[in-house]
This record gives C-alpha cells, sequence and structure tokens, in this order.
C-alpha cells in the first residue's frame, strides 16, 4: 500500500477507496479509526527504517562509541571521587586546626590559673601609682 504519510495528517488520497475522506460508506468514527492505522502503519515503516540503518552499521563502530563513552564516564567518576576526598580532607583540616586552638586556649587558661592569676580577679595596682 503507498501512501503519502505525515505524523500528524491523516492519508488524503489512497489507493483504497475505503480510505478515502470522501467515501460516504465509512462513518466519521470509522474513518478516524482508519486514519489512525495509516500513522501506524507510517510510524511501523519508519521504525523498520530505522532499525535496518541500525543493523547494517558495523558492531565495530557501535562498541568504540560505547568504549569512548565509557572512558569518559570513569573520567567523571573520578574527578567527582577526588573532588569529594579533597572537601573530606579539608574539612578533617580545618576541624584539627579549631580543635588545636580551643586546646591552647584551655592551655592558656590552665597556665594562668596555675600562676594565680584567675580571669574573673579583680587586679587593681597598689603602690605609689595607685
Amino acid at each position: 500500500m503507498s501512501t503519502a504519510m505525515s505524523d500528524d495528517t491523516p492519508t488524503q488520497e489512497s489507493s483504497n477507496p475505503l480510505l478515502r475522506t470522501s467515501n460516504p460508506l465509512v462513518s466519521d468514527l470509522e474513518q478516524e479509526v482508519l486514519d489512525e492505522y495509516s500513522r501506524l502503519l507510517g510510524n511501523v515503516n519508519k521504525l523498520s527504517e530505522k532499525l535496518a540503518d541500525l543493523s547494517g552499521d558495523p558492531a565495530s563502530l557501535t562498541l568504540d562509541g560505547l568504549r569512548l563513552l565509557e572512558r569518559k564516564t570513569a573520567t567523571v567518576c573520578t574527578l567527582l571521587k577526588a573532588s569529594v576526598y579533597s572537601i573530606v580532607l579539608q574539612q578533617q583540616i580545618f576541624n584539627e586546626n579549631e580543635e588545636q586552638q580551643m586546646m591552647e586556649q584551655q592551655g592558656d587558661r590552665m597556665q594562668y590559673h596555675d600562676q594565680g592569676y584567675d580571669q574573673d580577679e579583680d587586679v587593681s595596682f597598689e603602690g605609689r601609682f595607685a
């Protein structure tokens, strides 16, 4: 059956007289069903052509394309892992520095306390300048 096909419009002229829109023997609903079957036939024919094109290509071209895609994906995955590792490492270093600063501050407080200085204690000068 040779028909002029398009995706959105039904077949206007066909070799089959029942598929013509001017046929008085076909109701509107039957005509819509016939139009949908015509579109379906066109889509199946297009799919068949595409599958024939794909099957005609050498498998080596497809495999080469997949290998290239795999390499690119592996590279992106490696870069992502490195970025995450870098962020985790920076966070650990930052946390260690904060802990070290807190320990130093606590050590300074302990040193003042051991020497008899209390931070809350009033320090006043006595003597000739007082």
